[in-house]
């Protein structure tokens, strides 16, 4: 079993609590609070009535579900969603169906996942030069297709 953080949270009425499906997850499933469809390349803001208390030191990602991608196309526009530890509101999932038809959930589906992963902020230093690397300069494909 990997090391466990606590990270406290409130419930919205109706809200479910996050939810590791095996032991070895690295995501808890989240999911929404209320009904709703989303058609063909439209977007949703979708509510889970989760709100949480991040440690300082990590940050929660919001990350899609490879089932409703595989099977339905459905994904998230800001993957990984960063939730800072500071942040205390409610958790919303901002969804978009690449498929070609509309998909309908229920109040307690699950819609995506929550890692909480460590973190350090950088402590950034202006320099005359960058320490030189063989790649140097080279941007998208310069290392191979």
């Amino acid at each position: 079993m990997a090391d466990v953080v606590p990270v406290q949270i409130t419930l919205s009425n109706g809200a479910k609590m996050p939810h590791y499906q095996t032991a070895g997850a690295a995501g808890a499933d989240l999911c929404c609070l209320e009904s709703f469809e989303i058609g063909p390349m439209a977007r949703a803001w979708v509510r889970t009535g989760v709100s949480i208390a991040i440690p300082a030191g990590f940050e929660g990602q919001v990350r899609p579900r490879s089932g409703l991608a595989a099977k339905h196309g459905i994904t998230l526009v800001n993957s990984p969603g960063t939730i800072d530890c500071d942040y205390r509101g409610e958790l919303k999932v901002i969804m978009i169906n690449l498929g070609t038809e509309s998909v309908l959930f229920n109040a307690g589906d699950r819609i995506a996942q929550l890692v909480i992963c460590p973190v350090m902020q950088a402590q950034f230093e202006v320099v005359a030069d960058l320490i030189e690397t063989a790649r140097g300069t080279g941007g998208f494909g310069s290392t191979g297709s």
